[in-house]
This record gives C-alpha cells, structure tokens and sequence, in this order.
C-alpha cells in the first residue's frame, strides 16, 4: 500500500511539474488560448481539440449562483480539464461573458459583489475555487455596465490572491464595451489581456451592415489598449470563428465559420458569402496571426474553438502555421 501510495504521489507530481513548464514554456512563444463553451457536449468536443496548437484554454462561464458569490460548476468541465491538462495546456475558468451583463439579475449581484463590503468574500471565495476544481487560473469576462469605479480594485485583489498560489489571472476585454472605464492600473495584474477585436457590427444594428472584425479593426482595437499601456508581450488579440449576416441572410444571431463553410463551396477563402454573411475566413485570420507575429504582441484568442473545423479549412491551423512561421499569411 505504501509503494502504491508512494507511486500515485510520484506520478501526480510528474504531472503537476510537467503542467508548470509547459505554463512558463506558454509564456514564452505567441500565445494561442481558445474560449470554449460548456454548453456544448465537452466530453464529446474534449476528444475532438487539437491539442498541441493550443496554449491555454478558456471554459467559458461560470458565474455566482447567489448574493454569497458561490460560483455554479459543471461535472462537464472536469473532462476538459482532465484530457488538456494530458496535453500539458492550462485550462482557465472565465466568469462573467456578454451574456451575464445583459441579465439583469446576474449584472446586479456583480455590481454587488465588487463593493468594498462583499469584495474580499467574493474574492476568497474565487481563489478557492480555483483551487479547488484543479484550474490554472481564472480569467475575467466582466464587459459593459459591469466594468465599474470597483474594477480596478477587484483585480487587485483577485492578483494578491491568486498569484501567490501560482495560478494566472487574464480579462477580456473590449474597447467599445466598457473599456473606457477599465484602469490602466490592472495591466501589471494580467498575466495577459484577450483583446475583443470583433463585434464591430452585428444583427443588434440592421442599419450598419458589414465586416464585424476586419483588419483594420482588430489593429485599431490593438493599438487602443496600447497606447493606454498595455504591453505588447500582453496582448492577445481576438479572433471570430464566426460571422453576422444581412438582408436576406439576417437572423438574431451568429453564423458559425463551420456552419458557412458547410454551406458555401470555397468559403474559407473569403470574407463573405450569400445576401449577405461577413466573416473571417483564412486569409484574413493568416493576416491577423501575422499581425501578431509583425508587432510581436502576445499570441491569438479564438472565440469560439467549437466553431472551426477540422483539416484543410481549420482557422486553427492556419493560426498555428503563421505564428510558427509556416505557410506565408498572404497565401
């Protein structure tokens, strides 16, 4: 019994040491960290991840399921951890989303829990969480009317918390949904930012028809947060694995790359396709990705990895070629 026990600890710390490098290995090359979703069927998703193009990743959300600031949590979740963790990629827990900021319920109870009251329950509370479903670190997903004068001071401590305790902390954040209220003071806390590079037009506004996350928008997102003092090996910038469409093609939601390329012969070379869906397909994730690579900034955020697909047409891929140096981004 004791050289079993003796054997299981040896084998957990093998892991547990393995995990380390391959985060401090993450912060020395481009990042790629992908979002994915738990309402999807993650044991059946889990198995299909091409693991080793990744960096990080991203189980998005969780969120307080009351006024103490208790944290829902998916049994999904653990086998995505399990199976990336195998692949030596950190795996974060993000909280919030655009979602939560448009309940208003759930906007009301982060307004609450930030205040300097509840703010070091909420705090504890996070952190042991962490801890305690074997996640890498935390990432903080609070957009809109929940970016308030309380931020700042909320990832301050989550920092003096987490950090200690070796695990990482990341936001995404966007420029055009509360970033104005966002304080310069918080880049020294993020180990890196998830720049919100796309949703610059969308099915909320019919009268602005358009590429949602063209080049040029992801550069001037960029350089917003730069110029605000982000540094650049911070810097991630977001990528959409989807796209909107108009006119005929309108609906009140997205349009998965997977979905268009499924339906459009040769999608994946374009950026638009039918009356009318605009998105991001190869070329343009290829010039982005080497963007990243050009301006050295920190790596690429998808959002969202259950929305590519496999092989030849994978927008993964093509990331993972560019910031590796592989096929030219122009091709």
């Amino acid at each position: 019994m004791k050289t079993s026990s003796l054997l299981c600890s040896g084998k957990r710390l093998l892991a547990t040491l393995a995990l380390s490098v391959a985060i401090s290995s993450a912060h020395a090359q481009p990042k790629v960290v992908a979002y994915v979703p738990n309402w999807v069927d993650l044991e059946a998703f889990s198995l299909t991840i091409d693991y080793p193009r990744l960096t990080h990743i991203n189980i998005a959300f969780e969120n307080p399921v009351n006024t103490n600031g208790d944290l829902s949590f998916s049994t999904r979740n653990e086998v995505l951890i399990t199976r990336a963790h195998a692949h030596q990629v950190p795996v974060l827990i993000s909280i919030g989303g655009g979602a939560a900021s448009g309940d208003k319920a759930l906007l009301k109870r982060y307004l609450e829990l930030l205040t300097e009251p509840r703010r070091a329950g909420f705090v504890t509370r996070l952190a042991d969480y962490v801890v305690k479903h074997n996640f890498d670190g935390l990432d903080v997903d609070i957009e809109g009317p929940s970016i308030n004068q309380d931020y700042g001071v909320f990832i301050r401590d989550l920092a003096q918390a987490l950090k200690p305790r070796g695990k990482l902390l990341t936001a995404a954040l966007s420029q055009g949904y509360g970033g104005n209220q966002v304080p310069d003071s918080v880049f020294d806390h993020f180990d890196f930012v998830n720049i919100m590079a796309y949703d610059g037009a969308g099915h909320w506004n019919t009268n602005a028809p358009g590429q949602h996350s063209s080049l040029e928008f992801a550069r001037r997102n960029t350089e917003y947060w730069l110029k605000r003092g982000l540094p650049k090996s911070k810097a991630v910038l977001g990528v959409p694995f989807y796209g909107y469409g108009f006119g005929a093609a309108f609906r009140n939601r997205d349009y998965s790359y997977k979905a268009v390329v499924a339906q459009y012969p040769g999608a994946e070379k374009l950026d638009q396709v039918g009356s009318t869906i605009w998105y991001n397909g190869i070329p343009t994730i290829r010039a982005k990705s080497q963007y990243v690579v050009d301006e050295g900034l920190g790596g690429i955020m998808i959002w969202s990895l259950d929305y590519d697909v496999p092989g030849e047409k994978s927008l993964l891929s093509a990331i993972d070629e560019t910031l590796k140096g592989g096929k030219a981004a122009t091709k």
